[in-house]
């Protein structure tokens, strides 16, 4: 009997991240800062009072950090180890 997970191509979607140490599946192999908080906390919480931090490591460039609104997409690895987010949220008031 054949394994279909380790026939599935690791470089086809679902891609496998993590997010504040959840393992999830999306569909994009680039994430966005939008993105990666609607899945840190998809019940929302959006607001002029609210800002959200995220970083990230094991991307697929070499290249650790931080995203913003304003950055480019992260290109995530297809392989363990998967690319892991870490995601906070903080009241401004």
């Amino acid at each position: 009997m054949v394994d279909e997970t380790s026939q599935r191509n690791p470089a086809a979607p679902p891609y496998t991240i993590i997010v504040n140490g959840r393992t999830t599946s999306v569909e994009s192999d680039h994430q966005s800062f939008n993105a990666v908080v609607d899945i840190a906390f998809p019940d929302g919480g959006r607001g002029e009072n609210i800002a959200y931090a995220v970083t990230y490591y094991n991307g697929n460039d070499p290249v650790e950090g931080g995203l913003t609104e304003d950055s480019p997409p992260v290109k995530i690895r297809f392989t363990p180890p998967y690319t892991v987010f870490n995601v906070t949220r903080t009241d401004r008031s």
